[in-house]
């Protein structure tokens, strides 16, 4: 074969699964939205941009490794992602933030997601640490109820951390306070994070459901599936420290012992088939110690998952292109 004396540079992916991208959220046509929240509410002024920033670019950037082309076989899904169908997923980019109101970063996140929602989309987000859910959920507001299904090491019920109430370790605290949240159900819990023994009470006095990470390995996923109910409307936040440290290494807080991807594939594609997955968020994956990109290869395997069983549950009004 005769190659030329150059080619052009490689570049980035500058958008997950190839999509479009759109930016005008006003002018959304989507069936799914794939948006960037990098940044979080700091609880101190070096937090402010940390190497979670970075993760949405760095999962977007793995695209060629999550999906070589979409039209080929996918043994995860059982065919090509988009089935065949005139599947339309659009990546949004990422909310901004503005160095002058950091504050106003979650209003637009939320005002993002309000949109996304309007036009009829999946919303799928790929964080930035693990405050995004609060923004996010404040957006499904008047769609409840929502059954709340995180994966985490951590439980994530702080009230306050140095007076920052919205911050990484509060989302699922701040989520049991919106009324169209519902049951949790918060899976793979291990370890310690930074809770204390008042929170673990208040997430107890909720009704919250812990389900240690032993706990599914002992009875497996299908055991934690069937005590989620039937029917109903789910919406996922996935740690990436949630998972086992072999699967996705490029967390701040590894602990031993957690979930395996087979397991929250198989949680994925359950609650596919039990209800409507509203939405999905990954969050906590820093890209400057990931291990040959694992972190977002995984990250963005978790998305194809919930994409291509969506498709299959037939959620979205899509013919065979």
């Amino acid at each position: 074969m005769a190659l030329p004396l150059t080619v052009p540079p490689s570049l980035k992916h500058q958008s997950f699964l190839w999509s479009p991208i759109c930016t005008d959220l006003d002018r959304l046509d989507a069936h799914v939205a794939i948006l960037g929240i990098p940044f979080g509410s700091a609880y101190d002024a070096a937090a402010i941009t940390n190497d979670q920033t970075k993760a949405p670019d760095a999962v977007r950037a793995a695209t060629d490794r999550v999906c070589r082309s979409l039209e080929r076989y996918d043994f995860d899904v059982g065919g090509p992602i988009y089935g065949g169908r005139a599947l339309k997923v659009v990546d949004v980019g990422n909310v901004p933030a503005d160095m002058t109101d950091l504050r106003s970063h979650y209003r637009r996140a939320e005002e993002a997601v309000r949109k996304i929602l309007a036009a009829g989309a999946m919303p799928i987000t790929i964080g930035g640490d693990h405050g995004i859910p609060i923004p996010i959920l404040r957006a499904f507001e008047g769609r409840g109820p929502i059954t709340l299904i995180q994966v985490d090491a951590h439980i994530d019920w702080r009230d306050d951390v140095n007076g920052v109430r919205d911050g990484l370790s509060s989302p699922i605290r701040r989520a049991s306070e919106m009324a169209h949240i519902g049951e949790i159900f918060q899976i793979g819990i291990r370890a310690q994070g930074s809770a204390r023994p008042e929170e673990v009470d208040a997430a107890a006095a909720y009704g919250s459901n812990i389900i240690p990470a032993f706990e599914v390995h002992d009875g497996g996923m299908d055991a934690v599936l069937d005590r989620i109910p039937d029917g109903g409307q789910y919406y996922i936040t996935i740690d990436a420290d949630g998972l086992d440290p072999s699967v996705m290494p490029a967390v701040e807080g590894p602990a031993p012992g957690g979930l395996t991807f087979h397991q929250v594939r198989k949680l994925i594609h359950g609650l596919v088939r039990k209800g409507r997955v509203l939405g999905m968020d990954i969050v906590e994956i820093t890209p400057s110690i990931d291990v040959n990109m694992i972190t977002s290869i995984a990250a963005g395997r978790l998305i194809v998952n919930l994409i291509g069983a969506a498709v299959r549950a037939n959620y979205f009004d899509a013919p065979p292109a």
